[in-house]
């Protein structure tokens, strides 16, 4: 199998097979082997404590909906309802690593369905961490990739718009995933780091490219927009709209 399909160094290699029993799996060529991917679901096939994923089981302890000593073996009891421990976040952090495999082969593949729905999820599970692990260290480790996930969570929604026909809405998609990003930077005293960032950087080529096939009359409605912005004094949006026209012409 290995030689059917070579490493190739600096490429993401994916593709969809289908199984023995007629279910189609997702696989990625890694320099070590084959890495093997259930399409939907969790990445690996399995169904932690009963439940979907990790995620979702905790998710359910910590609304209340079903009590923690269901499952027993995975991660560490006698911690309380309300929060997680450090073996809890552990885990959770190693089932976050299979759905980034996965949304990361989706989005070579072009399943920006599939892009967004996992990226979704992970913020969901960064979210979970921060709120309720009881301590620090695992209440912050997964924020520095929160950026990234927004990114592309944001790239695979604008594309889904784009192969709809929807430029426009892509390009709306685009700036609120920067704003959305922008915020992240902020909350983390890092304003300026943002303008610098990887994440911003991508999103705006791709804006930069889906302004050029909007049709003229956007630039009028930009126009309007930036006189109706600075009229009322609110400079931010003035700027941003002055950006924006820079990039039509």
């Amino acid at each position: 199998m290995l030689a059917d399909w070579p490493y190739e160094p600096g490429q993401i290699n994916v593709r969809l097979i289908e199984s023995a029993d007629g279910d189609p799996k997702l696989q990625m060529r890694i320099d070590l082997g084959i890495l093997q991917m259930e399409v939907s679901g969790r990445p690996d096939g399995t169904r932690p404590r009963g439940s979907e994923s990790l995620l979702d089981f905790f998710e359910d302890v910590l609304n209340g909906i079903i009590p923690r000593g269901d499952g027993e073996g995975e991660g560490s009891e006698g911690s309380g309802d309300a929060t997680l421990s450090s073996e809890d976040c552990r885990l959770l952090r190693e089932e976050a690593l299979q759905y980034y495999h996965r949304y990361v082969a989706l989005l070579v593949l072009g399943d920006y369905e599939g892009v967004a729905r996992d990226t979704t999820r992970n913020l969901r599970l960064l979210d979970v961490c921060r709120d309720h692990a009881e301590e620090d260290e695992d209440r912050v480790v997964l924020e520095q990739f929160r950026p990234y996930v927004l990114m592309m969570r944001a790239r695979a929604l604008a594309s889904q718009a784009v192969a709809a026909g929807e430029s426009k809405s892509a390009v709306f998609v685009i700036d609120e995933g920067l704003d959305t990003i922008r915020d992240v930077y902020d909350a983390a005293g890092e304003a300026e780091a943002f303008e610098e960032s990887s994440e911003a950087a991508l999103l705006r080529g791709m804006k930069a490219e889906l302004m050029k096939s909007l049709p003229a009359s956007q630039t009028a409605e930009l126009r309007d927009r930036l006189q109706l912005a600075i009229e009322q004094e609110n400079y931010e949006l003035a700027a941003i709209l002055r950006d924006e026209l820079k990039t039509l012409r």
